[in-house]
Parts: C-alpha cells; sequence; structure tokens
C-alpha cells in the first residue's frame, strides 16, 4: 500500500519493503523482525516532529446517498478492503471488509503443494493467516 498507492504521510517518506530471497519460515521471521525494527524507526521519527494544534477534530457530515465507496487500508498482513453501498436515505445497504488472509490461504496451499502432511502445521503457522479473516 505504502509503495503502490503512496497516501497521507507516505507520500513524504520512503519506507523499503523489507524481502528476503527465501519463502522458508526463517525468511518470513526474519522480514517480520526486519519491519518491525523499520517501522519503530519510522514512527520515534514522527514522533519527534509532530506538529502543534488540535489532537481531535470532529467529524463533520452525513453519508451522501446512492453513493459506493471502496477504500485499501493498510494492515499488518497486507491491504485490507473495505467496500461501502449508501441507500436513497444515506444508510448503509452494504459494507464489505477483505482481509489479506483471504488472499493467501491459496498461498498456503501452493507451499505445501507435494509435500508431507506432517509440514501442515509449521507452514500454516508460518503463514499466520486469519480464520476470521477468510469469512468477513
Amino acid at each position: 500500500m505504502r509503495s503502490d498507492f503512496p497516501y497521507d504521510i507516505y507520500q513524504f517518506f520512503n519506507i523499503p519493503t523489507v524481502t528476503w530471497h527465501t519463502g522458508d519460515v526463517f525468511a518470513r521471521a526474519f522480514v517480520r523482525s526486519q519491519e518491525i525494527r523499520r517501522s519503530a524507526e519510522f514512527v520515534l521519527g514522527l514522533l519527534e516532529s509532530l506538529p502543534t494544534g488540535e489532537i481531535l477534530a470532529p467529524a463533520g457530515g452525513s453519508l451522501q446517498e446512492r453513493q459506493l465507496v471502496l477504500s485499501l487500508v493498510e494492515g499488518w498482513r497486507g491491504e485490507i478492503f473495505h467496500g461501502a453501498v449508501t441507500d436513497r436515505n444515506g444508510r448503509f445497504s452494504c459494507y464489505k471488509v477483505v482481509d489479506p488472509s483471504f488472499h493467501n490461504w491459496f498461498g498456503l496451499a501452493l507451499a505445501l503443494r507435494n509435500r508431507q502432511i506432517s509440514d501442515f502445521p509449521l507452514c500454516n503457522k508460518s503463514f499466520n493467516l486469519s480464520y476470521c479473516g477468510h469469512d468477513l
């Protein structure tokens, strides 16, 4: 999200994407540890340069009628999709959330292709997919 669709503060700061040359459990643990380190550095840097002013601003306005709104939000597993539709009275008629895990279950299946069933628990936990995120 930060790289593909930079928004807000990410337009001004580049946080390099962490990758590793293998896709095993060590690689995923290493990538996560580096993401944590870089995220902490990013947040600490922002905290040092906070502007003065109001901390909380009131939200305003009401929902418009018969609108479709699509949004991507960055979560720790990846992008989270939100889709909302309003009816003729400006109330939600439909709201859909798609968790990143929804897309990554297929990746887990590919990682386990032609493997022993005993590899499943370790591989499953290293992907750390959300069961409830699949059902949203």
